[in-house]
């Protein structure tokens, strides 16, 4: 069911969610800023300051960014890894100004969050964290080496080194929480983002397939006509044609025709879901039948139950509930040692189905998160030898959204006996067709 769709796309660190330009003009607001700044200082206060030297290091900025443009374009996207080399050099450069210009003393020594913030946001884990320690190692080395702070000299001004340390600590922990609960949250929210358009994928591919059998049975009517004219034509030919090699030839247009019937029959039989078909709406065992049966050739006995009560619920055919269903089933073969259950029952208020298999089960630690996207316990090699060695992550998550989406409940767990167990239940008024 869930074969052809790749989702490695969606994986976090494969994206590249910002611009160069963004980037770039990032540190061109930057450079603008520093500019003002030194020259505010320098010119406007008449505070002296090593002018020639921070001039030199905003244009090394400068430098940086043209070469960038010139080299890559500004719709260039680079990967997670340029841009945090980037962002690197972002912290060195303010962190070089800053000792030119006082260290921690200076005011501005707040902008240090800066780009970690930016990393935080939109970069992965990894590069945040890399950018968190550049950025207290240059917090670090300022406190100690750095020139006087810009102050008008003819008033001397001290700051006591208790107030450095509580900068630096100010800013280290500024540092620290932006790297984990910021990149947290944006990480947890990119994830969810990320798996759900991952979903709308799986969905849409299947959605196309149910489309392309549409056609496939619209031009089957369209052609059964003329087929039908070709076959009474040949037929009256060989009642007025003698034996022989014309005869032949008409005998193998009546069977190539009767061929053709037999291809177009099959092409309608694959509609499914439209006004006044028979198999728009099944009952529960022939759905559960119809998702299991191309999984059977995995290897593994797939057993179905379903309940001998009366009034067998009818479900709507659709890509959401058969691709969830599929997923579950599917993910159950891949854990099995021998066998998978499904057994379906119900009574006046729900419908239950229950996937249970006679594998390892669920890992205790990930019972509470199960459903959650990029989850997955498949690269521990618990599955048997001969399965996918490795899986995304997402084919619980996309299982539970599509059936939450028809209105079920998933409940995972394990039996008392071993093996993994899910539980889906809907609401029999919201499903059950046959009413």
């Amino acid at each position: 069911m869930s074969q052809g769709t790749d989702y490695r796309a969606f994986l976090p660190g494969n994206w590249r969610p910002l611009r160069l330009a963004t980037l770039v003009g990032l540190r061109w607001l930057a450079i603008i800023g520093q500019t003002v700044g030194v020259l505010f200082v320098d010119w406007g206060l008449g505070y002296p300051l090593p002018l020639v030297e921070c001039l030199s290091v905003i244009a090394l900025s400068v430098v940086v960014n043209l070469a960038l443009i010139l080299r890559f374009g500004a719709n260039d996207r680079p990967s997670a890894t340029i841009a945090t080399l980037q962002l690197g050099y972002d912290l060195l450069q303010l962190g070089a100004l800053l000792s030119l210009t006082g260290g921690l003393e200076n005011p501005f020594s707040l902008l240090l969050l800066a780009p970690v913030s930016v990393s935080a946001t939109t970069l992965p884990q990894r590069s945040t964290l890399i950018l968190a320690g550049i950025a207290i190692v240059v917090a670090s080395a300022i406190s100690i080496i750095h020139m006087a702070l810009p102050w008008d000299p003819e008033r001397r001004i001290t700051f006591d080194r208790v107030y450095i340390v509580g900068v630096w600590v100010s800013i280290v922990c500024g540092v620290v929480f932006v790297a984990a609960y910021t990149n947290r949250v944006a990480h947890e929210a990119r994830q969810l983002a990320d798996a759900l358009t991952a979903t709308e994928l799986a969905l849409s591919r299947h959605e196309q397939l149910s489309a392309l059998d549409g056609l496939a049975a619209a031009a089957a009517h369209e052609l059964g006509t003329p087929l039908s004219t070709i076959a009474l034509a040949a037929k009256e030919m060989k009642a007025d044609i003698p034996p022989g090699p014309l005869a032949d030839d008409v005998d193998l247009i009546i069977a190539q025709s009767a061929r053709c019937r037999a291809i177009l029959a099959k092409l309608r039989s694959l509609r499914s879901g439209e006004s006044g078909d028979p198999f728009a709406a099944l009952p529960v065992g022939e759905l559960i039948e119809e998702v299991a049966k191309p999984l059977e050739g995995l290897g593994k006995s797939i057993f179905i139950e379903v309940s001998d009560d009366s009034g067998e619920p009818v479900f709507k055919r659709s890509a959401g509930l058969l691709y969830g269903l599929g997923n579950l089933i599917e993910n159950a073969t891949h854990f099995a040692k021998t066998r998978v259950d499904v057994d379906a029952s119900w009574d006046r208020g729900v419908v239950t189905v229950v996937i249970a298999d006679d594998g390892p089960g669920f890992a205790e630690d990930l019972l509470a998160r199960l459903g959650e996207p990029y989850l997955t316990t498949r690269a521990r090699n618990t599955a048997p030898e001969g399965d996918a060695p490795g899986g995304l992550g997402l084919g619980i998550f996309i299982a539970k959204t599509l059936l939450e989406r028809s209105g079920g409940r998933l409940a995972f767990g394990n039996a008392k006996d071993g093996g993994a167990r899910v539980t889906i239940t809907w609401p029999r008024a919201a499903i059950d067709n046959s009413r």
